[in-house]
């Protein structure tokens, strides 16, 4: 019955190499009840390890049990629908900065009620945002798994929006004076009229402004004043053209 039930779950697994009860369930017809307890077992065997509430990873016969895993962008892939690998993982994965993150970052619409997760010793943060903000999303593959992550140009608007998730405005203003002969900005340019949100619009012009790269866009008809890094004390200097409060040395980024 066991070798049986893992030929059943290398079946419903397909190409992947995880599972999830209600795909196993749906196949077997088992009993839910004698289902868990049979999962259970396999799991105490190490043939299966938990990823997540009703999502398990196939161990192969010849891996040492105790030990394997996946890539944390596979494992990553499973812990939210609909996600995208986003932030500073994505940044870190174009090598558009040399910081290797402590934690995954996946972006989401859905709502999740930790946002915190860790697997196998690894924390993945959920980033939940709206609708029209879920988009930018490419195809990359990962140990025969493709998983889903957004592109140059929208990882860098999206730590536009959110720079506490890349490690503050320094790591994107190194990602766009560093690697400007491969970003495409008229893509960013229009994502960053797409994500809806000024503060993007903003910061982007103050940035390509201070870099001497050409975009187009539009300073925002507003008042108000934003912070042009979120994540570091509030300063006095501010940029009467991009209605921002500059709170980062400049002297720092122009030799960054």
């Amino acid at each position: 019955m066991r070798m049986n039930l893992i030929e059943i779950i290398k079946k419903v697994g397909k190409d992947k190499e995880f599972f999830s009860i209600g795909e196993l369930f749906r196949e077997t017809h088992i009993k839910k009840e004698v289902l868990w307890v049979i999962i259970s077992r396999l799991e105490e065997k190490g043939y299966i390890k938990r990823i997540a509430k009703g999502k398990y990873l196939i161990v192969p016969l010849s891996a040492d049990k105790g030990d394997y895993t996946l890539h944390e962008f596979v494992i990553g892939s499973v812990l939210v629908e609909p996600y995208t690998i986003a932030y500073w993982s994505a940044l870190n994965y174009y090598g558009l900065t040399e910081q290797i993150p402590s934690t995954v970052f996946l972006q989401t619409t859905s709502w999740k009620e930790h946002q915190m997760i860790e697997v196998f010793g690894v924390k993945y943060k959920i980033v939940r945002v709206k609708e029209e903000k879920f988009f930018g999303i490419k195809k990359e593959w990962i140990e025969n798994t493709q998983i889903n992550i957004t592109d140059k140009e929208k990882t860098i608007i999206d730590c536009l929006d959110k720079p506490q998730y890349c490690g503050g405005m320094i790591e994107v203003i190194k990602a766009l004076k560093n690697n400007r002969k491969e970003l495409d900005f008229k893509k960013l340019s229009e994502y960053a009229n797409q994500i809806r949100n000024s503060g993007v619009i903003r910061r982007l012009g103050y940035v390509c402004d201070f870099l001497n790269i050409k975009i187009k866009l539009t300073s925002p008809n507003v008042r108000n004043y934003l912070l042009l890094d979120p994540t570091m004390p509030v300063e006095q200097k501010k940029n009467a053209k991009w209605r921002l409060i500059i709170n980062l040395d400049e002297k720092i980024i122009g030799v960054l």
